[in-house]
């Protein structure tokens, strides 16, 4: 008997939705920061066992839009919630159950397995917990819960487990060798993404936006081409730093990332244009995917 279908991770911002999924695909396919809303798309990763196929996708975390771009965000997330086999619903112990308590109210009328993850459980007490389970109970009763920690990689297995048992009969969507949907431009679009999350602070790393202008892949070495955009001239001063050491910085920390990731030397150049209000301009947004 084989067993396949789609796995949607879900929940607010920073309950460590990303750190799951990259564990349970063991790639780096998300972006992981401890800032808040990282991710911005829905990031398909895909493995393959013996009698079973798992496609995972991670989404946006949860929030109220205030851009275009963050309704963009939330329509991967409304999807998520039509096209799962299993909902793997994320929280942890420090976020009350109630933050967008709609959701688990949606996840409860729906005839689909549920699996609700409670995540850093390395940060409270064992009584502490049990009472949070008790409300999450009451919240999605029809719900396994599976408290983890997925920093330290406690109980994770049993994640990967409940979510195989859960999956429904069938082929697989793809072949055995793919690892996601993804093409490997947006990859180094998110490295680079990624180290803008770590090394700036304040509305930078939020008002900022990578595209990769060319990904050329030579035999020993793949040649990429980037263009960070952002919505003011005062966001591009402080993302360059005096005589562009903050920029190099940056943009070295994401090439050694990216030759970890595509096991092959990467020739990477980065620029920095001022792109006015882009998170709420509908003709670039039309392509956000």
């Amino acid at each position: 008997m084989f067993r396949s279908g789609f796995v949607n991770i879900i929940g607010n911002p920073n309950v460590g939705k990303s750190t799951l999924m990259n564990i349970l695909t063991g790639e780096r396919l998300s972006v992981v920061t401890s800032k808040a809303q990282t991710t911005r798309h829905r990031i398909m990763g895909i493995i393959n066992g013996e009698d079973y196929q798992i496609v995972y996708s991670d989404t946006p975390g949860i929030i109220r839009p205030k851009y275009k771009m963050q309704e963009a965000m939330m329509d991967f997330v409304h999807t998520s919630l039509t096209d799962a086999d299993v909902i793997v619903y994320v929280t942890d112990v420090i976020e009350t159950p109630d933050k967008n308590g709609e959701y688990p109210e949606k996840i409860a009328k729906m005839d689909i397995p549920v699996l609700l993850v409670i995540n850093k459980i390395d940060l409270t007490e064992q009584e502490n917990l049990n009472r949070l389970s008790e409300t999450w109970t009451g919240l999605l009763p029809n719900a396994r819960q599976i408290p983890v920690s997925a920093k330290e990689k406690f109980n994770v297995h049993a994640v990967h487990q409940a979510i195989v048992a859960s999956l429904p009969e069938g082929p697989a969507y793809f072949p055995k060798d793919e690892m996601t949907d993804k093409p490997d431009r947006f990859f180094a679009s998110e490295i680079l993404r990624g180290k803008i999350f770590e090394h700036y602070r304040k509305e930078i790393p939020y008002c900022s936006e990578v595209i990769v202008e060319s990904f050329k892949e030579e035999e020993r070495l793949i040649r990429i081409q980037t263009l960070i955009f952002v919505e003011r001239d005062t966001q591009k001063s402080i993302l360059i730093g005096k005589k562009g050491a903050a920029l190099k910085k940056t943009a070295t920390a994401a090439r050694k990332e990216m030759e970890t990731f595509f096991a092959k030397k990467v020739f990477l150049e980065t620029f920095v244009k001022v792109r006015r209000d882009w998170r709420n301009d509908e003709k670039y947004l039309s392509g956000y995917h």
